[in-house]
């Protein structure tokens, strides 16, 4: 997601100095330092989204010395990422919720995903619309965040499956282990339960999968360390043969999705969608099937910022 100024404060006060002369060939030897640089810091939160700057930044220059696309330089096993679209915020009215997402399946992708549980009781009217307007093949995922105690969760998953929906992202709050294992292992037939997107260190994740608290494990490049993180929370995934999603930041995300070998699909977000198209050239537009595929002819992450267009949004 997006950090806030002290994310930068953290970079100038804390991690600069510690990647400043080191080896730009060596991206993890700069990770491994920053993580000893913020003990007393505290790592989850904003240190780790300070992290995850620096740690992009020092991949997107490893590939460019290297003369390499990001995707090459980090041991690409496919050539693009699925990704499903992501939105259908529950502020939208039904005619803008039907648009957005039937909008993504004429685009090719066969994956959508909207939000629930700000207003429990309209949710099955904005389900029904939602899956009147992209039919019956695509995929429907709805996003709770967090917004259910245990029992109401359960009884809003089987209400989910009238609908067709296979993927429950945080239906109770993802600090809840045993209460997303007990949705887990009650979860109508064809659904998973989906977390993670708040884990910021490997221990996060750790924890998550030894509980067994989700079929599908989330991670954000831009909370868990960067680059780094996520390809490490992988191998994790990878040993217990779960497998990963990545949460929203698609021009990274894809990059790395494709160096990891259980993943699932990326959350190609509405928003960051929007802001990534005006801030940089270069930018990754979906193909049908629904794939981010790298541009290999681009060197790292093969984005160019517009400084010109970004110039109106500078803050005095």
């Amino acid at each position: 997601m997006c950090a806030r100024p002290s994310a930068a404060t953290v970079v100038r006060g804390e991690l600069s100095e510690v990647v400043r002369g080191g080896d730009a060939l060596t991206p993890p030897a700069s990770w491994q330092a920053m993580q000893r640089a913020v003990r007393n810091l505290g790592k989850p939160g904003v240190v780790a989204e300070a992290i995850s700057a620096v740690d992009i930044a020092l991949w997107d220059l490893h590939a460019r010395l290297l003369d390499l696309p990001l995707s090459v330089a980090l041991g690409a096993i496919r050539a693009a990422t699925p990704i499903y679209g992501s939105g259908g915020f529950t502020s939208y009215d039904d005619e803008t919720l039907a648009e957005q997402l039937a909008g993504w399946v004429r685009e090719g992708i066969p994956r959508v995903k909207m939000k629930v549980g700000r207003e429990p009781r309209d949710d099955p009217r904005r389900l029904e619309v939602a899956r009147s307007a992209i039919g019956e093949q695509p995929q429907l995922f709805v996003d709770a965040n967090g917004a259910y105690g245990r029992t109401e969760a359960a009884g809003r998953a089987a209400e989910f499956a009238e609908f067709g929906v296979s993927w429950l992202e945080e239906p109770v709050t993802s600090d809840d282990l045993e209460g997303l294992h007990l949705l887990r292992d009650r979860a109508p037939v064809g659904m998973d339960i989906a977390a993670g997107e708040y884990g910021y260190h490997l221990p996060c994740f750790h924890r998550m999968l030894a509980a067994e608290a989700v079929d599908c494990l989330q991670a954000d490049v831009t909370r868990c360390l960067g680059i780094s993180g996520p390809l490490r929370t992988a191998a994790l995934c990878d040993a217990r043969g779960v497998e990963l999603s990545l949460h929203c930041a698609p021009q990274v995300s894809a990059q790395v999705g494709t160096a990891v070998w259980h993943l699932r699909h990326l959350e190609h977000f509405h928003d960051h969608v929007r802001i990534e198209r005006i801030a940089f050239d270069g930018a990754l537009v979906p193909e049908p099937g629904g794939l981010l595929r790298p541009d290999r002819s681009r060197q790292g992450l093969g984005l160019e910022v517009r400084h010109a267009d970004l110039e109106r949004f500078r803050v005095p």
